[in-house]
């Protein structure tokens, strides 16, 4: 293990959703989005603090707070809440921090201050037995 398995643990990813994600009128994408960003932040954190990918094994909530857009930076943060013998907890926030502006041009985008919330989950991962 090359990360502390502890309570409060963090792992940050950041990506740029193409336009080829937006699914419905508006460039919208679908709330789906989010829960894949935290997947690979969960596999991130598993590998980090166990040394294994784990496995997802469900979410207790998940909250679509606002609609994500095709053209967006999200940056989805996972925090360790519980450690188990093989469960670890976990709650994820999902947030716009660039947007695209295209009624200032086909390439315009804004830095949003503050990012605005678009998911919040709580979820468990397991990982083998060791």
């Amino acid at each position: 293990m090359s990360e502390a398995l502890t309570e409060g643990f963090a792992v940050t990813q950041r990506r740029y959703v193409p336009h080829s994600h937006a699914h419905y009128g508006g460039s919208l994408v679908d709330g789906a989005y989010g829960l894949g960003m935290f997947g690979d932040v969960a596999t991130e954190m598993m590998i980090r603090t166990d040394g294994d990918e784990g496995l997802f094994a469900g979410y207790a909530s998940v909250e679509f707070v606002a609609a994500i857009q095709a053209g967006d930076v999200i940056e989805a943060t996972g925090t360790l809440v519980r450690v188990g013998n093989r469960s670890r907890e976990i709650t994820f926030e999902a947030r716009v921090v660039c947007r695209a502006a295209p009624e200032r041009g086909p390439s315009a985008a804004d830095v949003l201050a503050p990012p605005v919330v678009v998911t919040r989950a709580r979820g468990t991962v397991v990982v083998p037995a060791k």
